[in-house]
């Protein structure tokens, strides 16, 4: 067991382990067909609102659809795990390493619609070993571009993050507004969703914690 594992409460254990097996930080295999069939269940959708999908606006309507979707969420065909895989270890530096305003972009998985914001990333190494900066943001725009959820999102580069460079403790904080928010049901534009996760020596000591959480939000 990692000094990360041991460091979180056996409820944590079982939900990460539950949202792990539903879904997975792994690739997910790309069906051949799937532009064709993305498009043909576009066009359906068209039809079914009371459109003609054959008139000019809408012809080609569908494969530009397909070829979107495939693209916003092509994440789910990729390892975000192996930009991490990139390491330097022979500086020693211990102090932590943070990653702010990291933008991106996802698809809420409950309408399809976008949300979009900053995720702030930290980790203190363990025996110096680091990963490139520029790898912590690929993490994160492999794991943003799936069907998601803002607190699962946090929890995934967290947990990327201390599956490969097993560090001492890591922070995430993601601040994202939600087109499900803005354009439909309550429709209150401009609101943030604010998620935060912490693993390892900065969950147990409240003082470290929020030195780190202060310089994630600047």
């Amino acid at each position: 067991m990692s000094k990360l594992t041991a460091d979180l409460v056996p409820l944590e254990t079982i939900r990460g382990k539950a949202i792990e097996e539903s879904c997975p930080i792994g690739p997910h295999s790309c069906p051949e067909d799937a532009a064709e069939r993305i498009a043909r269940a576009v066009r359906d959708i068209l039809v079914a609102l009371g459109e003609n999908p054959d008139r000019e606006g809408l012809l080609e309507t569908p494969d530009r659809v397909a070829r979107m979707y495939l693209d916003v969420l092509g994440g789910l065909h990729e390892d975000p795990r192996i930009h991490l895989r990139k390491q330097f270890s022979a500086d020693r530096h211990e102090g932590a390493v943070i990653v702010r305003d990291i933008r991106f972009h996802s698809m809420c998985e409950h309408h399809l619609l976008p949300f979009f914001g900053r995720a702030h990333v930290a980790y203190l190494p363990d025996g110096g070993r680091l990963t490139g900066l520029s790898k912590l943001a690929r993490t994160v725009g492999v794991l943003a571009r799936r069907p998601q959820l803002q607190e699962r999102l946090t929890d995934q580069i967290a947990d990327a993050i201390a599956e490969v460079l097993d560090p001492k403790a890591v922070m995430v904080l993601v601040e994202a507004e939600h087109m499900c928010m803005a354009m439909r049901g309550v429709r209150s534009p401009g609101s943030t969703t604010v998620t935060t996760v912490t693993r390892g020596l900065w969950q147990r000591d409240s003082a470290a914690r929020a030195e780190i959480l202060a310089l994630l939000r600047g």
